[in-house]
């Protein structure tokens, strides 16, 4: 039996990776009958999602560093090796990854009726590209699955998505290749100084002082990177690719997007600007954290005077990911902890928003908001689900929101008391669109015919929101089932930072003891 489990810990991120692509080559032989090509692919991605709960299930939340780790030799020349592992910060984001690809085929199931087959497809090899970015530690792979999710996604937004979908599909292509190249540049410089791409030496020898002339080029080297991952967030300015895609996305589109693909980018920032480059980090803190609240308040005011649905959720989107830059950022073991779970936090609630709204567009061929009001007369199941995983997403306790903003503000507060000042009004904005949201669109007299005959939620329906329900009650009451392993990860990767953290107030240091034993850590 042990040899069995050792087996399976050296091979499990290769088996959880490529499944779904496998799932997807099979496909391609598969005669053309929708429904049958709708159950493969659902069985893959439930396979896969079975397959990563041995992740945090055989996880050792003693040990620090990478687990699961496979590292052979893959290309002689130049020095790249198959490098896998996870640590605390990656491990819930292959869950959620997983997690979230079934219930994106089970909301399919009826909305793409053609091409079904490529649909289905691109839908498997984008899930193992995203799966391949927070398992990667050889910088060389990494980028390829980077730039792997690149092509499936933007088909899937020119294909299948709305009126508009080239454009969308042909921005959100340029904007994340261009920025790519950043990045890609300083990968080049750093194989250069050290003969290899994997992320743990190169990190090493920078931590040793052995890359020669790494002083004067750490600087740009960590905008390089950040440029990638900024237009990814997307942090404000980069962000203005990310409103079309959505609105023009298909429905499971825009839930990958917002629930995975956006998570590469505060991923990235956690893992290499900080990871690699600690003092550039720190003396760039200060921008990239005004940046971010600016990103929380821009994004929450234009959420509000959005009349589009879609439109406004994907705004809500570019502030709740600035929490989690200024979470990074603070450089406080609160703040990270907070980032790293609000990523979590986000792609579950944010996902049930554009699943919820996926459906009734599938009734009415609209989000245009004026078009709805009463819907909680003809379809009170979905007005439910619409509600609970809408205050998931504002932040009430008890459900998974609350948590990942409350350790963000109290890492802000820790840093620097204007940061966490302004970040908390985006609390208070994103409480008030998304109310306002639930107010116009359920309440009241159902104002246009056409809705008195909307049907209610179908079982396909209920059974692809549940699991987003019951994720957001559970992350809300259970946080420390999470935090047990991000919490280790993030002390690792802020050691670099522990001098700063060191000079904190006592006042602030039993601020948060205090809030630890709240949350049950």
């Amino acid at each position: 039996m042990n040899h069995l489990i050792s087996f399976a810990d050296d091979h499990i991120l290769t088996l959880v990776t490529f499944l779904p692509g496998l799932g997807a080559t099979l496909l391609l032989f598969f005669p053309r009958r929708d429904r049958d090509i709708r159950w493969f692919a659902l069985f893959f991605s439930v396979l896969t999602f079975l397959a990563s709960l041995h992740l945090p299930w055989h996880y050792d939340y003693a040990k620090s560093g990478f687990q699961y780790e496979l590292n052979v030799p893959w290309i002689s020349t130049p020095n790249i090796h198959y490098h896998l592992g996870v640590d605390g910060i990656s491990l819930w984001l292959v869950v959620l990854t997983t997690f979230l690809v079934p219930l994106s085929v089970l909301i399919s199931w009826t909305s793409i009726k053609e091409r079904v087959k490529e649909f289905f497809i691109l839908m498997l090899i984008l899930e193992t590209a995203m799966i391949g970015v927070f398992v990667s530690l050889d910088l060389f792979q990494f980028y390829f699955f980077w730039e792997a999710t690149l092509i499936p996604m933007a088909l899937l937004i020119g294909m299948y998505g709305h009126e508009r979908r080239i454009y969308a599909a042909v921005k959100f292509f340029l904007y994340t290749m261009v920025a790519s190249v950043f990045m890609l540049a300083s990968m080049i410089w750093l194989y250069s100084k050290t003969g290899t791409f994997d992320f743990v030496e190169i990190q090493q020898a920078i931590a040793a002082g052995q890359v020669a002339g790494f002083g004067h080029a750490a600087q740009w080297l960590f905008l390089g990177f950040f440029v990638a991952f900024a237009v990814k967030v997307p942090l404000f300015p980069f962000h203005t690719w990310l409103p079309d895609a959505h609105v023009e996305a298909p429905t499971a589109g825009s839930v990958l997007l917002a629930g995975v693909l956006l998570k590469m980018g505060t991923y990235g920032l956690l893992r290499f600007n900080l990871g690699l480059f600690p003092e550039a980090a720190r003396r760039n803190a200060p921008w990239i954290i005004t940046l971010a609240i600016v990103g929380i308040i821009y994004g929450a005011l234009v959420a509000l005077v959005q009349p589009n649905m879609k439109k406004l959720v994907a705004y809500s989107s570019v502030s709740h990911l600035g929490f989690c830059v200024l979470g990074i950022f603070s450089f406080t073991q609160m703040g990270v902890d907070g980032a790293v779970y609000q990523m979590l936090n986000h792609g579950v609630s944010t996902g049930g928003l554009f699943m919820l709204l996926g459906m009734i567009y599938e009734r009415r061929h609209t989000y245009e908001i004026k078009e709805y009001g009463g819907l909680a007369t003809p379809m009170p199941v979905f007005a439910t689900f619409f509600m609970v995983i809408m205050l998931a997403s504002a932040g009430l306790p008890m459900l998974n929101g609350f948590v990942g903003e409350f350790l963000v503000l109290s890492g802000a507060f820790q840093a620097k008391m204007l940061y966490g000042i302004l970040a908390a009004s985006g609390v208070i904005w994103g409480a008030w669109y998304l109310l306002w949201l639930y107010q116009r669109t359920f309440f009241g007299d159902v104002t246009v015919q056409a809705n008195n005959n909307l049907r209610d939620l179908n079982a396909r329906e209920r059974l692809s929101l549940w699991p987003i329900a019951v994720m957001a009650l559970v992350m809300g009451i259970v946080p420390s089932m999470f935090l047990r392993q991000i919490d280790p990860a993030v002390k690792v990767a802020l050691a670099p930072f522990a001098t700063g953290m060191n000079a904190l107030a006592p006042a602030a240091h039993h601020f948060t003891q205090v809030i630890a034993q709240v949350i049950g850590r």
